[in-house]
């Protein structure tokens, strides 16, 4: 075997170097022959003793410099070995299926396994599945963090290539051959990411807290005890931040700026914010309980960035209600609370001020643009019809922007068109729209201010000024830049707000019949006939209109039901399952209806007279998408389940859009019943 052992390379070189200089005096030697034939003759018998040695040592030393060589690869090779086994670095050797082939001491130690340990590495790190692993990605060098027990390490994996060496093998032939192996090294980042979690748990939050209901709740109890309410108030809010090492500043009556540290804001999570049910427990004979908003700004790039995120949050808050705290971050924002129906508000003077404020706007502007949500409805219909009379009233161009109508909306929309007292371009589309619309125009949008679900978003940005009127709970998507927005979550519908801004535009302003009808139809529907969120000011509202003309048997007359429609609603209803012995969930199946939605609504709403349901949930199938209407009477804020799903809406009015099947949209909304249900949302 060792002498099938060529040497080659520089190391044949320096052996055979002897015998080259043999080969050199032979040459030399010639010529002293021609100078003089004794000194050659003397010379050759030198050059023959010297070949003579040389052959002997190259053939006798040759297997002892084999030998030495084979010996000193043979030890090079053990240290190598024991130096990889012995590294304080944990490193591991996988196949390319991720198994472990070989490991070191530190790793074996580092994961608390013998040696011999061959199992897949995702037994040790679940997150290091095989599509991760270099070879199934277009990388050949990865890295992850990874978590073992309660330490935390970054794996750095790289691909080596078996190719090379397989192919220059004497043991295989290995031609087109292109395996590799997975090298896994293991950097301890334990102490690291303690530290930097440490210093994160110690940045500043800031949080705003309003009392909702300050002046109202002040009104509820005896003067002389008024002070007493507030002093209770304060002292509850200021010894809770306390508890939380954070600190708390009354900026006014009714508003307390909070700074606390970051790690707080994990305990308020984990306690779900439960300051606001323990302001509701402040009572001296108060007939109203004080409730609160809070509105938290954390991970901002500042101290004065967590400062606007707290504002916008603390806006969000209140504009969804009030009584529930909202936390926004950079990435994304999160509710807590909001269980409870905002007060409404007696006084008129913002609805005043915010029809003073609409006048001016429109009063410096060519032409207005009124449009709603999509698929729209009587609400948002009859509300666009209203600021369509204020912008006639101020002698202004306006043109309500409507897509697709509805067959509950088509008696409405008929009372308009080939109507001489309207123009005919009184309603467009959006294509149509978009090419009349000005350099001066104002877009004023009613019934939603979620831009990507209004009738056409691309006014939302051809237009510099914009006017939101909306009654339904303000959610993480708002049109934002807007010159007016008055959302109030109190207000029955957006008609009752519009109708109340019609009685401060003008003294001159006269409702037509048909637009009162339209107004009257949008409270009527949105309360469905005056039996939910119906305040003082949604009948003061409707008596407006009815002086102003609205028949009510003409409105009754045009919402009725055909039979076909009836006998889906009545399907619907029949086929309810009573899911956790507390909500209703069935399907709408309106093939042959024109407006499945609206029935499935409507069905929603008669599911809420069975005994025991504390909310509804339709799902109906239209137009390739599954529409679910949510309803609910008092005891489950319907908003946050719809919110779960990507949608949103009211407290006790809300719905969302889901792809896929119907089973599939049932499976959707039992899966979130269970996990509200389970982290306590819902009872």
């Amino acid at each position: 075997m060792k002498n099938s052992v060529k040497l080659k390379g520089r190391m044949k070189s320096y052996l055979q170097s002897s015998l080259y200089l043999g080969f050199l005096l032979i040459a030399v030697d010639v010529l002293i022959y021609f100078i003089d034939y004794r000194a050659g003759l003397v010379l050759t018998c030198f050059i023959i003793f010297y070949l003579a040695i040389i052959l002997s040592l190259m053939f006798y030393n040759k297997p002892i410099i084999v030998n030495e060589l084979i010996s000193f690869a043979t030890q090079y090779g053990q240290i190598q070995r024991r130096l990889l086994r012995d590294l304080d670095l944990p490193h591991a050797l996988l196949d390319e299926s991720g198994k472990i082939i070989w490991t070191n001491i530190a790793f074996e130690r580092a994961v608390n396994k013998d040696r011999g340990y061959r199992k897949s590495i995702t037994s040790l790190f679940p997150s290091l599945t095989r599509d991760k692993l270099p070879g199934n990605t277009d990388e050949n060098e990865i890295e992850l963090e990874v978590d073992y027990e309660e330490s935390n390490y970054l794996a750095k994996l790289k691909k080596i290539s078996l190719k090379e060496m397989a192919e220059n093998s004497d043991i295989i032939e290995a031609k087109g051959y292109d395996g590799y192996l997975i090298a896994l090294y293991l950097f301890d980042e334990t102490a690291l990411r303690i530290a930097l979690q440490e210093v994160d748990d110690q940045s500043l939050a800031v949080g705003l807290i309003y009392l909702d209901n300050y002046e109202e709740a002040l009104e509820s109890v005896e003067e002389v005890r008024r002070s007493l309410l507030i002093a209770l108030i304060d002292r509850k809010v200021n010894k809770y931040i306390a508890a939380l090492d954070g600190i708390c500043k009354k900026m006014e009556k009714d508003k307390y700026l909070v700074v606390m540290r970051k790690k707080a804001i994990t305990v308020l999570q984990e306690n779900r914010f439960d300051l606001l049910e323990d302001v509701k427990t402040v009572n001296i004979g108060n007939e109203m309980a004080v409730t609160i908003s809070i509105g938290v700004g954390l991970n901002g790039l500042s101290y004065a960035q967590n400062y606007e995120f707290a504002r916008n949050a603390i806006d969000l808050a209140l504009g969804r209600g009030g009584d529930q705290a909202v936390m926004k971050m950079p990435e994304n924002v999160m509710y807590y609370g909001g269980k409870s129906q905002q007060v409404e508000k007696s006084t008129r003077v913002k609805a005043r001020v915010k029809a003073h404020a609409l006048k001016e706007i429109i009063s410096i502007k060519d032409e207005i643009y009124v449009m709603g949500h999509r698929m729209g409805d009587t609400d948002s219909f009859g509300a666009a019809v209203g600021i369509y009379r204020i912008a006639k009233t101020l002698g202004k161009q306006a043109h309500i922007v409507l897509n697709d109508i509805t067959a509950s909306m088509q008696p409405m929309v008929e009372m308009f068109r080939n109507n001489g007292d309207y123009e005919d371009d009184m309603i467009v589309n959006s294509t149509q729209a978009l090419e009349m619309i000005g350099n001066n125009a104002v877009l004023v949008v009613v019934d939603v201010n979620k831009p990507s679900i209004t009738e056409c978003p691309e006014l939302l940005r051809h237009c510099k000024s914009i006017v939101v009127f909306d009654h339904h709970r303000q959610g993480s998507e708002v049109i934002e830049n807007a010159t007016l927005s008055y959302i109030e979550a109190y207000a029955s519908s957006t008609c009752e707000m519009v109708s109340e801004i019609l009685q401060y535009i003008s003294d001159t302003l006269r409702i037509k019949s048909e637009e009162a009808d339209c107004l009257y139809a949008g409270i009527m529907i949105d309360t469905n006939n005056f039996m939910t969120k119906t305040g003082v000011r949604t009948f003061e509202a409707a008596a407006f209109l009815r002086r102003s003309g609205a028949d009510v048997t003409r409105v009754h007359k045009m919402f009725r039901d055909d039979a076909e429609e009836y006998k889906t609603k009545a399907d619907a209803v029949s086929q309810a399952e009573i899911y956790r012995q507390s909500y209703a969930i069935t399907i709408c199946r309106g093939e042959n209806v024109q407006s499945p939605t609206v029935i499935g609504a409507q069905a929603a709403n008669e599911l809420l007279n069975i005994k025991g349901v504390k909310a509804s949930f339709v799902l109906t199938a239209y137009n390739g998408v599954i529409y679910v209407s949510a309803r609910s009477i008092d005891e489950v804020n319907v908003q946050l389940v719809m919110e779960r799903m990507g949608g949103g809406g009211h407290l006790n009015v809300a719905g969302c859009q889901l792809d896929g099947s119907l089973e599939t949209g049932i499976a959707t909304v039992k899966g979130t019943l269970d996990t509200m249900i389970e982290e306590g949302e819902l009872s």
